[in-house]
């Protein structure tokens, strides 16, 4: 999206526009691109239009579209594009829970799951400094399954508000998903809805909720990263919802 000033008006319009591609995905998309062409040239063009399918897939996998983040002293934001299928009391994981990190001897995980048709960008859930970034390597089981949280490929983000409140997320990689990436260190500031990396090829994020704070988001329902609230601090009150 980009935006449309009114000179006469103190509204904004906003107008479509293509997604850019992430950068990791340039190099797939060249190359998907040329083993396209060079199949035009020497195959039947069935195949070259084959790839031609497959080019746009690549380059919509790496989308990286715009996003609105609601501001708010209370929001935490969906960290994931996906679908919320699971939503549960957990204790920290370990790495998260060391050196002062997550305290709480309870959290409420909201895990998302990424298909491969979703964008694959994550962002901060809310304001702060990135207190850890723990990598933990492991296997690739379907990331919907509930000991993927233990046993999968995975990377733990804590980052902490100027207030002390802390909130912890996970990247775990899934059945087909091999690279798990961020451009953040330990240190930086990010704003809510700041993207801090991806995970290539269908995975999962959990969110660490921390006690008195219950989810805003049900189970079935779609989640856009750096758009929807799933929480809000200090509120625990479970929403009504239905399935059509």
């Amino acid at each position: 999206m980009s935006e449309l000033k009114d000179p006469d008006s103190h509204l904004t319009a906003v107008k479509w526009r293509f997604p850019s591609v992430h950068p990791e995905g340039r190099k797939f998309v060249i190359i998907s691109a040329a083993i396209t062409l060079l199949l035009f040239w020497l195959l039947p063009d069935l195949f070259g239009w084959l790839f031609v399918g497959i080019t746009i897939w690549v380059a919509a996998f790496f989308r990286d579209p715009m996003r609105t983040t609601p501001l708010g002293p209370k929001v935490v934001i969906a960290p994931a594009d996906g679908l919320v299928t699971m939503i549960t009391k957990v204790p920290p994981p370990p790495e998260l829970a060391e050196e002062g990190g997550l305290t709480d001897p309870e959290y409420t995980r909201v895990s998302i799951f990424m298909s491969v048709f979703d964008v694959h960008i994550n962002r901060s859930p809310i304001a702060g400094t990135i207190r850890k970034i723990a990598y933990i390597p492991g296997a690739f089981l379907n990331a919907d399954l509930d000991k993927a949280s233990e046993d999968n490929e995975r990377q733990h983000f804590l980052v902490e508000r100027e207030d002390g409140v802390k909130v912890g997320f996970t990247q775990i990689a899934g059945l087909i998903a091999r690279r798990i990436l961020t451009d953040r260190k330990e240190g930086d500031i990010v704003e809510a809805g700041e993207r801090v990396g991806l995970i290539r090829f269908g995975s999962r994020v959990d969110v660490y909720l921390p006690m008195g704070t219950g989810s805003r988001v049900l189970l079935g329902q779609r989640t856009i990263a750096g758009e929807t609230v799933i929480a809000e601090l200090g509120l625990d009150k479970a929403l009504p919802g239905r399935s059509a």
